[in-house]
């Protein structure tokens, strides 16, 4: 859950480095379809798979040129999504781990999930963060020790 978070965390930092016309840069795959995949695969994945939530999911909307919606609804539709699961995975008794569960392409065991979701959102987060470097030029600092 921690990485989740940090993750998150590193994701808002690129979007508020960046403007709008950065965000949405290209014809798919800018980083705010990215974000908007994310959202998808992390409320699919842990909502529905995990927390029994209503599966909402529209993949194909994630990664639409059309899909382009304001800075901060994007922060907030992350920040709503990730919280969500993480008050799901906060709640989640030990011995569902262990739990097979339906997911999108198959069952799979809740703990085997949750490193999918885990994982996945790292790999993203890692496109986000080096295409907000390339962007913008700079070192975004986020292992720069305090003094």
């Amino acid at each position: 859950m921690n990485k989740l978070t940090q993750m998150t965390g590193y994701i808002e930092a690129c979007l508020l480095k960046l403007d709008a016309e950065q965000i949405w840069q290209g014809p798919q795959n800018s980083v705010g379809n990215l974000v908007l995949h994310l959202c998808g695969n992390v409320r699919q994945w842990i909502g529905w798979s995990i927390g029994g939530q209503a599966d909402i999911r529209r993949r194909e909307l994630e990664f639409a040129a059309d899909s382009r919606i304001a800075t901060d609804e994007l922060l907030a539709r992350l920040n709503t999504t990730v919280g969500e699961a993480l008050a799901v995975l906060e709640n989640l008794p030990p011995d569902r781990l262990t739990e097979r569960v339906a997911t999108q392409d198959g069952e799979r065991a809740v703990l085997e999930v949750i490193y999918q979701v885990v994982g996945h959102f790292q790999q993203h987060a890692g496109q986000i963060i080096f295409a907000t470097k390339l962007m913008t030029g700079g070192d975004l600092q986020f292992y720069k020790k305090s003094s």
